[in-house]
């Protein structure tokens, strides 16, 4: 890519009580081969108990903004709305940039028409490579699985998103209400414009492994809420999340039946342990919507309503004028 036609970019990353994986991403970010005049990096502190400014200060081409509202949707809008560059990439505070990130992305989002949006790869770390452990395998199996994103859900999670600035102003910011989630509403948002979405395999960042069943239980439950949020104001929003907890109680057969088949996990008692944790996972998903469509009934509690983004429509009906659930899972 010429330099005299390569944009100026935003690199945009929430931080929330993270100052030693934000060291190393930043050490990442300082050392592109993009040409350095041409990018900069906005780090969006969302409240973290010990102030992360000594470790921006290292970085020449990092700068540091205050979000204190709390919500990582909320800190990227702060980082959208401060951010100079024509094109904007987002990454999170645990992922690490591989060497050519900005190049790799910048030029896969340049090269396609109409284009709103670029999902790029997203590679899992573990603490032990050889031996991952079954929280480690679900994480890598079930989330930031960016290609699938892109063909069957319209959107990509924002640990690595390339996109223009201009995008924004079209659609609208992300969804601030939101604590999960805001990345698929907006991608959909997106997709409903017009725009491209497209998969850029070369523009790589690294993501650790959530290596504990209490970390991905976490995970799992803020998905659990995000699907709630994200559907309670539809027509028949009883039924429809009635529908997904009887998802999330079926059995996994034909996700055993795989694992059963394949050589990872390559033992039994590992496989065991995987197939267990997959039952679990199923449950705290189911768990945590029954508990919030209980709560919704209870007098006096506080309603969610979507807000409509800035000189955009939510989403496009189908044909058939229905709008289609959005169920996270």
């Amino acid at each position: 890519m010429n330099q005299q036609t390569q944009p100026f970019v935003s690199t945009i990353i929430p931080v929330l009580n993270d100052p030693k994986r934000l060291q190393l991403c930043l050490e990442a970010l300082e050392n592109q081969t993009y040409p350095k005049h041409l990018y900069e990096v906005l780090v969006v502190d969302n409240g973290s108990d010990e102030s992360i400014e000594p470790v921006v200060r290292q970085f020449k081409q990092a700068k540091m903004l205050l979000e204190p509202s709390p919500g990582s949707y909320t800190a990227r809008n702060k980082g959208i709305l401060q951010a100079k560059g024509e094109v904007l990439a987002f990454t999170d505070a645990d992922c690490i940039p591989q060497f050519d990130w900005l190049e790799k992305g910048t030029a896969h989002l340049l090269s396609v028409p109409n284009c709103g949006l670029v999902g790029g790869n997203v590679l899992f770390s573990f603490k032990n490579p050889h031996r991952p452990t079954a929280a480690e395998l679900y994480d890598q199996f079930f989330f930031l699985q960016q290609e699938y994103y892109l063909e069957y859900q319209q959107f990509a999670a924002t640990a690595n998103v390339f996109t223009y600035k201009q995008v924004f102003e079209q659609v609208g910011l992300f969804n601030s209400n939101l604590k999960s989630g805001g990345d698929r509403e907006w991608g959909k948002r997106v997709f409903a414009a017009g725009y491209t979405q497209s998969f850029a395999a070369d523009a790589a960042i690294c993501h650790p492994a959530r290596d504990s069943v209490q970390k991905l239980q976490r995970k799992v439950t803020r998905v659990a809420r995000a699907t709630y949020d994200l559907n309670r104001h539809r027509p028949n929003f009883p039924w429809v999340l009635l529908k997904f907890i009887l998802a999330d109680l079926k059995p996994p057969l034909r996700i055993w039946f795989r694992i059963g088949n394949n050589n990872r996990p390559n033992d039994l008692p590992y496989k065991l342990e995987f197939m267990t944790l997959l039952i679990w996972m199923k449950w705290v998903k189911a768990r945590e919507k029954i508990k919030l469509l209980f709560t919704d009934f209870i007098p006096n509690q506080p309603r969610f309503r979507l807000p409509r983004p800035v000189n955009a429509e939510i989403s496009k009906p189908r044909e058939n004028g229905e709008v289609q659930p959005l169920n996270l899972d």
